[in-house]
């Protein structure tokens, strides 16, 4: 298992939701939720103070197996991130994260109203963890590294 610092970036439409593990990726924590106007200032600045070994963004794919436009979207998203700096950015496939997030959140005793600002955040903390237990279980990273989808896929 490699050491080090990830940022865990959930992308929806109107909000993004950050996570970040601690230094022996064991466990991932929440970060932030932002809109998703101002998530590139804010990523940049946690790339800063975490210098993170790598960014895991998630990778919508549909129940089939499918892109969609979300795909696209999350993966324009990711490259947006590339640009900041030289942190490479590894994209995971996050079926159900967000299902999960919302499940995990009604079971809480949070109300659908309530999660709303919370669920993208919670959603990214689902992601990273399965990304960290992933690596942890295999022994290689989960994903592909952007601009190298020929990489380890999970």
């Amino acid at each position: 298992m490699r050491e080090g610092i990830r940022l865990g970036i959930d992308v929806g439409q109107a909000r993004v939701g950050v996570a970040r593990s601690d230094p022996q990726a064991t466990m991932a924590v929440p970060v932030a939720t932002v809109a998703r106007a101002t998530a590139l200032l804010k990523i940049s600045g946690l790339l800063e103070e975490y210098q993170p070994l790598e960014v895991v963004v998630g990778l919508p794919i549909n129940l089939q197996g499918e892109r969609t436009a979300s795909t696209e979207d999350a993966e324009a998203f990711a490259r947006e991130i590339a640009a900041l700096g030289p942190v490479p950015v590894r994209m995971v496939d996050e079926r159900l994260s967000t299902v999960s997030a919302i499940s995990a959140l009604h079971s809480a005793g949070r109300s659908s109203r309530s999660h709303r600002l919370v669920v993208d955040q919670v959603a990214a903390v689902i992601l990273l963890q399965h990304t960290l237990d992933v690596e942890r279980s295999q022994g290689v990273p989960g994903g592909y590294v952007l601009g190298h989808p020929e990489t380890h896929d999970e």
